[in-house]
This record gives C-alpha cells, sequence and structure tokens, in this order.
C-alpha cells in the first residue's frame, strides 16, 4: 500500500523576531502527519527560495548551505527507504528516529494483547461481561503457547505478525487444542481486535488479516419439542435434587433466560407489566440488553415453588440455581429418565423458549428477539431456519386457502 510521503525545509522565525539570520528546519509529512527537526544552520530570508527550499545566490555561502541541505536530504530518503525495505511502520516519527540513529523498541504481542486484557478487566461491569474477560485471557494464553509451539519464544515483536502467523495459529488451534471450528474463529477474532489496536497506533504497517477468511459454521440449536417438554414437566424424580434441577430449566424454558441471568434474579426484578401481570425486567449479563418477559404460569408456579426454600430466603435469590456444572450434569442424567435421546445443556432451554414455546405458538419474530435480549433481529431469525414444524404448519394454511 501506498503512503503519501513528503520533504519540505522551510524558515522557522523564532518568537518577537525582528531582523537576523532565521534557523532553518526541516519537516517530514507521512499520510497527512508531521515530525519536524532543526537543520543547525539558518539563513537570512530575504536569501531563501521558500518554493525550493534552498538559499539563494552562486556565493560560497549559499552553495555550501545548499549541498549541506541536499545532504540532509538524502539520508531522510535513505532513512524512508530502509523502513520500506525492513516492512517496519512508516510514520513521520518513524523516518525522523531513524535519520537521528535513534532505533525505537517495538511493541511485543503480549505487552499489547496483556494491556488490552487489563483494560477489559477495570471495565468488567461498565460494558463487559465477565466471560468476555476470561475468553481474552483464554486467547492470551493460546497465543503465548502458539508461539513457544510454532517459533520457540516467549513472545514476538507486533511487526513480525504476518499472514503466515494467522494460518499456522488457527492450525494450531484445531490441531493441537482440539478447537472446534467455531471455537477456533472465536479466538482468532479476539486476536483480530489487538491486531487493530497495534494498526491503529501505528505499530504495523500492513494488516497481516488481509485475505484470510473466517468461516462461521451454522451450529443447529438443540431444543425440546412440545411432547418431550410435557415429558419433562410431568416426570417424578427419585431425588429432590434431580426435581430442583429439571424446575430450574423449565423456568429458562417458559422465560428464555440464560443460566447467568436466571442465577441472578431477585425479587426486584419482578414487575407489574403494562397488562397489569407480572413481568421480568433485568439486563442480559452478556449484551447489557434490557429484556422484558412477561412470566408464563409455569413460571410463576416455580418462583412460588421455591419462595420459601432456605438458600432464597438466605441469598436474597429468587430460586435457589446450583451451580452450571451441576446443572448440565444433572440434566444429562434427566434426560435419560425421560427418555430424551437429545445432547441436553442448561443452554437448550433458551431455544426451547425461542422455539416450541413462542415461535411454534405464533409470537411474532421481533416480540420473541426482544424477551430474549438479542441486540439483533438476524440473531433470532437463526431459530426460525429450523423450524420444519412451523414450516409444515404454514404451508398447510396455504393449501387450505387454495381448496377455496
Amino acid at each position: 500500500m501506498s503512503i503519501n510521503f513528503s520533504l519540505l525545509f522551510y524558515l522557522k522565525k523564532p518568537k518577537n523576531y525582528q531582523i537576523g539570520p532565521v534557523p532553518i528546519y526541516l519537516r517530514v509529512t507521512v499520510a497527512g502527519k508531521r515530525a519536524e527537526l532543526t537543520t543547525s544552520r539558518s539563513v537570512e530570508p530575504e536569501r531563501w527560495i521558500s518554493s525550493a527550499g534552498r538559499a539563494m545566490g552562486t556565493k560560497a555561502t549559499a552553495k555550501s548551505l545548499n549541498i549541506y541541505l541536499d545532504n540532509l536530504q538524502a539520508k531522510v530518503y535513505e532513512a524512508h527507504r530502509q523502513l520500506v525495505e525492513a516492512g517496519l511502520p512508516l510514520t513521520a516519527e518513524a523516518i525522523k528516529n531513524r535519520f537521528l540513529g535513534k532505533v525505537e523498541k517495538g511493541r511485543t504481542l503480549l505487552e499489547v494483547f496483556s494491556e488490552h486484557n487489563s483494560k477489559v478487566e477495570a471495565l468488567v461491569g461498565d460494558g463487559f461481561a465477565p466471560g468476555t474477560l476470561e475468553r481474552y485471557i483464554t486467547s492470551l494464553r493460546h497465543t503465548q503457547e502458539f508461539m513457544k509451539w510454532k517459533y520457540g519464544v516467549e513472545d514476538m515483536e507486533v511487526r513480525e505478525i504476518n499472514h503466515a502467523f494467522i494460518t499456522d495459529f488457527e492450525f494450531y488451534l484445531r490441531s493441537v487444542r482440539k478447537c472446534s471450528n467455531n471455537t477456533a474463529v472465536k479466538y482468532i477474532k479476539n486476536f483480530g481486535k489487538i491486531i487493530r489496536i497495534c494498526q491503529a497506533n501505528g505499530w504495523i504497517s500492513s494488516n497481516p488479516f488481509a485475505n484470510y477468511k473466517l468461516k462461521v459454521k451454522t451450529v443447529e440449536r438443540v431444543f425440546l419439542s412440545e411432547e418431550e417438554l410435557q415429558r419433562l414437566a410431568e416426570k417424578e424424580f427419585p431425588t429432590e435434587r434431580l426435581a430442583l434441577v429439571r424446575d430450574i430449566f423449565l423456568f429458562s424454558c417458559f422465560t428464555g433466560l440464560a443460566y447467568v441471568d436466571v442465577k441472578q434474579l431477585r425479587h426486584f426484578d419482578l414487575h407489574k407489566g403494562i397488562d397489569g401481570e407480572q413481568w421480568i425486567y433485568r439486563k442480559r449479563q452478556k449484551t447489557d440488553t434490557p429484556s422484558r418477559i412477561p412470566l408464563l404460569p409455569t413460571a410463576l408456579h416455580i418462583i412460588d415453588k421455591y419462595s420459601q426454600h432456605p438458600q432464597c430466603l438466605h441469598e436474597g435469590r429468587l430460586l435457589p440455581v446450583p451451580s452450571n456444572q451441576k446443572m448440565n450434569a444433572y440434566l444429562k442424567e434427566i434426560a435419560d429418565l425421560c427418555g430424551i435421546q437429545k445432547q441436553m445443556t442448561f443452554h437448550n432451554a433458551r431455544h426451547t423458549f425461542a422455539t416450541t414455546v413462542t415461535l411454534l405458538n405464533g409470537v411474532p419474530m421481533e416480540s420473541v428477539s426482544k424477551m430474549l435480549g438479542h441486540t439483533n433481529l438476524r440473531t433470532t431469525q437463526h431459530y426460525a431456519k429450523i423450524l420444519d414444524v412451523k414450516v409444515g404448519e404454514d404451508m398447510q394454511k396455504l393449501r387450505e386457502r387454495l381448496k377455496l
């Protein structure tokens, strides 16, 4: 990519100047940004040609000055050439430092990455969720381990990062770390943010992500059918532990709340809605997006059932939610007992709300999106793409109309 570069010699009159020689300065401009330095020479203003940036006349002093300025100009162009050939960031300040013999210390990848993560950590709860910080910390660890695996080093200067680094990093994530396609893509995207920071600060001159494409695979979302949901709700379990996990899962199936949001529910999140019924008003932790959810009878029943639970009374929570790890472990056991042949995790409940409970019952997608707290309707549309049952129902209605 071509970057505009220019050089200018000019006179810089000191403050309160009245008469006498004026210092000559050299200005380097790259992409609109300037760097200045003194030439340690001066000249009478009337003997200076501004358009040429040289002294006027044929006398020995004028010729000597112009030769000196020519030499300075050649050295600046040489500094420019060295930076270009070395593939280093081309800035006015970088040319000035190279001209003066100053070697700029390059920023290192882990230095920039760690600095970024520290800022994210400071903003957790104020624009960033704890899960976001955790992903960036994991991305940093994977990046560090990759550099040891591929290059045998602890760290690298950011200007050494190229297209091969990106493709090899992706290969490492898929082969050595055994990451799925979409998980690898997420780590690469996190790494891409660090690269954009480096570019914005002029620490790298080219984009190593140029001609590199991330390909996210569409993942089929698992949700319970109406029959499976009914079977789950009516099942009598031998232990209180499984009954509790089932009830918390059902609550999410009828509210669409993610695990962390269910766990954090308090009584002050319950409000009387515009229809006079009980609603949940809260912001999703993941996106900080507000969601307002009218409570269906099943959800209200579960809240009442656990209103006097010791954990709820002691911690002030709406429901006694176990750890996510325990929830998912018990849900696999529950699925077996209910004869549900699906990979059960707590997040399936959110998908079930979006599909079986709402969209399949005619709730408009815009309303579903608002209740789910999605920031983009396209996110909600992913659910609609897998609803063959809904397509079948819609086409049956069309068939009935065409009979008339």
